[in-house]
């Protein structure tokens, strides 16, 4: 089955810059694709946008990539490229949980949490910090009730006597329509929350599963936005758009029509949109 989840990284012009400099650093990356507004490209595999969206919003650390990699030499040589212009979080060193691990915000915002470990993969880790805090398994539990092929993979709880409260979440991997999530909670006064800067884009092949995640996303508490985006109960943006979308916009006679109804939307219209393609 495809992947059809991916993150969207919000940009104030600086897609194609951010890419090429992601890309440069880390192995199994390239660049994909560059219309201007969106720059799409793999980091180590998995499918990434970059989306040239204006000053409105602005990444932070509510939703970092951790990246785990196999050597000393690999970890270093990553954390001296983000280091270029960026701000350590953490410093690069031994910790309890990891023999070298550092976390960091790239000169783009973007924050990274390097960790050295047996396998290669990166996976958005999401901080579930101030009115967030303590949701982190109820997020985790939401998800996997709407998305297929999803499941807990790890789930390690604070235990009495813990610098957190117990019961909370110290550390959880999840995975939903086969796409790995870290969670944790984080207590204290932390400048960030999530917001429009980072989203989860999902592709779905008919109306009725656009349906099923719109509605799934925005109950209890959820947001709907425009042009396909929503607001989940906990305040992460998701975009529920048509798979064909790419292909409805490919013509140049047809794509402003077709964007046109795209901007009168809330939540997508298949048909609508299809409609104006012809």
């Amino acid at each position: 089955m495809p992947k059809k989840i991916y993150p969207c990284l919000w940009f104030d012009g600086q897609a194609n810059a951010a890419a090429e400099f992601y890309c440069n650093i880390f192995p199994n990356s390239k660049l994909l694709s560059d219309s201007g507004m969106v720059v799409m490209f793999e980091l180590m595999g998995k499918k990434i946008m970059g989306l040239n969206g204006g000053p409105h919003f602005k990444l932070n650390a509510s939703i970092s990539f951790l990246v785990h990699l196999n050597s000393k030499e690999a970890i270093d040589s990553a954390w001296e490229k983000l280091s270029d212009g960026g701000t350590v979080m953490m410093a690069i060193d031994k910790y309890p949980w990891a023999e070298r691990y550092g976390w960091i915000k790239d000169k783009f915002g973007m924050t990274w949490q390097l960790m050295l470990a047996d396998m290669v993969d990166l996976s958005p880790s999401m901080l579930f910090a101030n009115t967030q805090y303590g949701r982190g398994i109820e997020a985790m539990e939401l998800y996997q009730s709407i998305f297929p092929l999803s499941g807990t993979d790890i789930k390690e709880l604070y235990g009495a006597g813990a610098p957190q409260a117990e019961g909370k979440l110290m550390f959880g991997r999840f995975h939903i329509q086969d796409y790995s999530i870290v969670a944790m909670d984080g207590p204290g006064d932390h400048q960030f929350q999530f917001n429009e800067a980072f989203s989860y884009v999902v592709q779905c092949d008919t109306q009725e599963e656009i349906d099923h995640y719109w509605n799934s996303l925005t109950a209890n508490g959820g947001k709907e936005s425009r042009c396909g985006w929503l607001v989940d109960p906990y305040g992460v943006s998701w975009q529920i758009i048509p798979s064909s979308l790419s292909k409805l916009m490919s013509n140049p006679a047809t794509s402003n029509k077709v964007m046109q109804e795209i901007l009168k939307m809330k939540k997508l219209d298949i048909a609508a949109l299809e409609r104006a393609a012809e």
